[in-house]
């Protein structure tokens, strides 16, 4: 019996060793630097532990068969244990711990305390249950205030602008998709109309909730064309579900063109 769970413990580790360098389930593209970075710092986490937990099986499945039911009807004996080796993997432990947490705090606060790059396309992201709207600025460059008691998502004015009497806002898009330039910094401004959400996509590595009274700033700069899923991470309500919208990456001609599109109806 011993034989065998020390045989399944090394199966199960050697089958995992395989799936991960084969990895036939991983994480789609990544489309921004930022993106590259925290795949860069997965890999290293994964490797660590990873390598702890290979050594780990197999030492467990070695021990398995070492102390194996001989048949000679010997006594079990008591091991009082070692305390120095016992502290010392205790104290290595805690230095990998603490090293990958410092390189994942260094991560994080570069895209979360950094600040968007000079000339960064600035855009309000807003989330309500259960959609999202882009609220890009005009040619001026100003957002239009929000007012609450214009807010009318079914005539349109999903946001409260004052296009009549608000000249920042008498030229100002929003949308229910997201389209940025690629290769151009962008920082959204995130922003709830009522429970918390999460604007989460994946190809940017991207998660950050959206809070009601706060506005919440994170940057990003998009390297690939093509077309992106948006979700909402945060359970928010009922039709959580369906909350979702679309990331556009295009070229600085097609990115124009379609903010030129969007401005009738506006």
């Amino acid at each position: 019996m011993a034989l065998a769970l020390a045989l399944v413990v090394t199966i199960i580790t050697v089958v995992s060793l395989v799936l991960f360098a084969w990895h036939p389930w991983w994480f789609p593209i990544s489309i921004a630097a930022e993106a590259r970075a925290v795949d860069h710092q997965f890999a290293i986490t994964f490797l660590i532990t990873g390598v702890i937990f290979v050594l780990a099986q197999l030492g467990l499945a070695f021990l398995i068969w070492r102390n194996r039911d001989r048949g000679d009807a010997r006594p079990a004996a008591y091991i009082l244990g070692n305390s120095k080796l016992e502290a010392s993997w205790t104290l290595l432990a805690a230095v990998i711990f603490l090293g990958l947490s410092f390189m994942g705090y260094r991560l994080w606060a570069t895209t979360q305390f950094t600040g968007a790059a000079p000339g960064a396309l600035k855009i309000e992201v807003w989330g309500e249950q259960y959609a999202w709207h882009f609220h890009y600025p005009g040619p001026d460059g100003r957002f239009g205030a929000t007012r609450v008691e214009l807010i009318d998502d079914t005539s349109g004015n999903e946001l409260g602008l004052d296009r009549k009497n608000d000249p920042d806002a008498k030229d100002d898009i929003v949308t229910d998709e997201l389209a940025v330039p690629v290769n151009h910094p962008v920082e959204l401004i995130l922003r709830s109309k009522d429970v918390t959400h999460s604007l989460f996509i994946r190809e940017l590595r991207f998660k950050q909730d959206l809070v009601p009274g706060m506005e919440i700033p994170v940057h990003f700069t998009a390297t690939r064309l093509g077309d992106y899923e948006i979700a909402c991470a945060e359970l928010c309500g009922m039709g959580h579900f369906g909350m979702r919208s679309v990331l556009h990456v295009m070229t600085e001609e097609d990115y124009q063109k379609w903010l030129t599109a969007q401005t009738t109806g506006q």
